[in-house]
């Protein structure tokens, strides 16, 4: 088995540059390109977090026939932390980004934020957990607190942030989370 070919086959799939893959799986990009040029081989550890990146199993990579994954468990979830804007992103469907949405449980400590968004074709829709949260587009600001949901079009510079912490569901179309 090629076993660099078919995780790149996966990663187009699922619509991930190696650089996309690269940051959810903490690996450098030169390592997941070496990879899929079997330049190197990975541990069975690294090959499996990035198998659980992709949303599929060691048993179901190394099957000839991949069943797709409908229901999603906490267990399935993928999360980053960044220390630097004080979120954490839980993908709570991994492999989204073969679809049109994907939907995300983003958390904000206080005084936390994401990155600011350059416009983009899409949508992206909201529901605030806990908390509450300043929504930053263009140069207006909107304010949703818990139980409350939002929705805009992507077209114009775009991030949240929380002053005093924040839980929310979040999904985007296209995918560019």
């Amino acid at each position: 088995m090629d076993i660099g070919a078919k995780l790149k086959e996966l990663r187009i799939v699922k619509g991930l540059t190696q650089e996309e893959l690269a940051d959810r799986a903490e690996l450098s990009k030169g390592f997941i390109s070496q990879l899929e040029r079997d330049l190197t081989s990975p541990s069975i550890s690294t090959l499996d977090d990035l198998l659980q990146c992709l949303g599929v199993t060691l048993a179901e990579f190394f099957a000839d026939d991949i069943e797709e994954q409908v229901v999603f468990s906490y267990e399935d979830y993928f999360e980053k932390e960044d220390g630097e804007l004080k979120n954490k992103i839980e993908w709570i469907v991994p492999s989204a980004q073969k679809n049109a949405m994907e939907p995300i449980r983003l958390t904000l400590e206080a005084g936390g934020s994401t990155y600011p968004d350059t416009p983009h074709e899409g949508e992206e829709f909201g529901y605030v957990l806990a908390g509450e949260i300043a929504i930053h587009i263009g140069k207006k600001k909107y304010r949703a607190r818990k139980g409350e949901s939002f929705y805009y079009s992507s077209e114009k510079k775009h991030y949240i942030s929380s002053a005093k912490g924040a839980e929310i569901i979040w999904v985007s179309t296209p995918p560019s989370f």
